[in-house]
């Protein structure tokens, strides 16, 4: 089972790096960083740096896709080779899956017309202009696609999708082997539950309010 996880400059580390942990641990399965050019990458903080190791014409018949979000999302929202691209593996992959703002690339790529899906809570209302039905849920599964909230809900979209390939055992022998067991100090992980001011402040500070991006 081949398993793509697309990059690009300024995606967020851990959209990409928390499901390739749980996806990596599958059976008879190879993971590919592909990217429009080979050679590192660098995420949104610029610290961290990943390597592109296949280009998107190397990668033609994966049976999962992975597209993380991050700033850099907002380069790829026009029709170009990403898009291409994810359009023509997404009409033999068995998943088509995204992290956070991920899915407005999808959406953008015009494969989330109709469905349910998720994203970061200060993106969800790009969404319905790219055709899809948001909803609030943490992971999201409308046929083979599977969308995943913000950054963190990567994880559990990777152990879902691990206990559709390969059994729930599996998954829960994976998310044992990583000891995913959250326990956060705060419960402040979602707008409904955060201080009132805590949201405001993130709210104010968002791209999408700072710069009016487009949706597409």
């Amino acid at each position: 089972m081949r398993i793509a996880i697309l990059l690009f400059d300024r995606f967020t580390a851990l959209d990409a790096v928390g499901p390739y942990e749980v996806l990596s641990r599958l059976h008879e399965r190879e993971v590919v960083f592909v990217g429009e050019r080979k050679g590192t990458v660098a995420t949104e903080v610029g610290s961290l740096r990943m390597e592109v190791t296949a280009t998107l014409d190397e990668v033609t018949d994966p049976e999962v896709v992975v597209v993380p979000g991050g700033p850099g999302q907002t380069a790829h929202m026009a029709d170009g080779p990403v898009h291409e691209w994810l359009r023509a593996v997404d009409r033999t992959s068995t998943w088509t899956t995204s992290v956070c703002t991920g899915s407005l690339i999808l959406g953008a790529a015009g494969l989330l017309k109709g469905r349910r899906a998720t994203t970061h809570w200060l993106a969800m209302e790009r969404l319905p202009a790219l055709g899809a039905r948001p909803t609030t849920e943490r992971v999201v599964t409308d046929g083979k696609y599977v969308t995943a909230a913000g950054v963190s809900a990567g994880i559990d979209m990777a152990l879902s999708l691990a206990a559709r390939i390969a059994g729930e055992t599996v998954a829960q022998g994976i998310q044992l082997g990583i000891e995913y067991a959250p326990r956060p100090p705060f419960d402040a992980g979602s707008p409904e539950k955060a201080p009132a001011e805590v949201t405001a402040a993130l709210r104010s500070m968002s791209r999408f309010v700072l710069t009016g991006e487009p949706a597409a």
